[in-house]
């Protein structure tokens, strides 16, 4: 069944439907979804969730547009919440250069503890890098991120970057981008990235792919990112779905 590796089921634009949409995903051929926490206030929400249906899991971190918020405390929170067998990882965790706020050093600071925090308990990471590459990567590299392994969601740079995340243990998340006509990227980096080393993902609400671009996303929509895959490998979506869903278990350790 198809694993989505990355979703924000707490996001309010599920605020409608969310239970109904939930439940409704493992007859819809989605087996798996990993909730990703963003802010202070998502970590105890994507718990909840992971508690609520056992097809959800969650990953536990704060996303750089929130790092501002962060404190020792909050990171002590969450290193204490790590220890639920439901939270499967540290994220979303990174660097987003795109905004000025909040500034970059404030971004790097948290990251690199985010990072070391992974590190402490041993556990995957789930990396948010926009308008970031070169700095990603080396506070990645400076603070040991090659232990714990994990994954480089919503993938936006170079497939040359690409085959040095894949060397360093990590895989490659791929979302409904991929169906999108100026997407010539990240079909470069499907094509060149091996099956084995990729993952899907929808970072729902957001991201949603064609024909439903613009609108709001879910894992029902992962189907038309499948489709996309199997096309550009030459390969049955259903070994897209096959080999995607091993790795997704074996990079989160289920």
């Amino acid at each position: 069944m198809i694993f989505d590796t990355h979703a924000h089921y707490d996001d309010e634009a599920f605020d409608i439907d969310r239970e109904e949409l939930l439940e409704s995903l493992p007859g819809a051929g989605i087996g798996t979804v990993v909730n990703i926490a963003a802010s202070p206030e998502s970590i105890d929400e994507c718990l909840a969730l992971a508690h609520k249906y056992p097809h959800v899991y969650c990953a536990l971190g704060i996303h750089p547009e929130h790092c501002a918020e962060m404190s020792d405390a909050i990171l002590e929170e969450i290193k204490e919440k790590l220890k639920d067998e439901r939270a499967l990882a540290v994220g979303e965790i990174g660097l987003d250069y795109y905004w000025p706020e909040p500034d970059h050093e404030t971004q790097k600071y948290w990251f690199a503890r985010q990072l070391q925090l992974a590190v402490e308990v041993d556990l995957p990471v789930v990396i948010h890098s926009r308008e970031a590459a070169a700095d990603t990567m080396r506070i990645m590299k400076e603070n040991h991120a090659g232990k714990t392994g994990g994954v480089v969601h919503c993938y936006s740079y170079s497939a040359e970057m690409a085959k040095e995340y894949v060397k360093m243990g990590y895989y490659i998340g791929v979302g409904g981008v991929l169906t999108f006509k100026n997407a010539r990227k990240l079909v470069e980096v499907a094509e060149q990235i091996p099956l084995e080393h990729l993952l899907l993902e929808t970072d729902c609400p957001y991201l949603a792919p064609v024909p439903y671009r613009g609108k709001r996303n879910s894992s029902l929509y992962l189907p038309y990112v499948v489709t996309k895959l199997a096309q550009i490998k030459g390969i049955t979506e259903e070994e897209v779905i096959r080999v995607t869903e091993q790795n997704a278990v074996k990079m989160y350790r289920l």
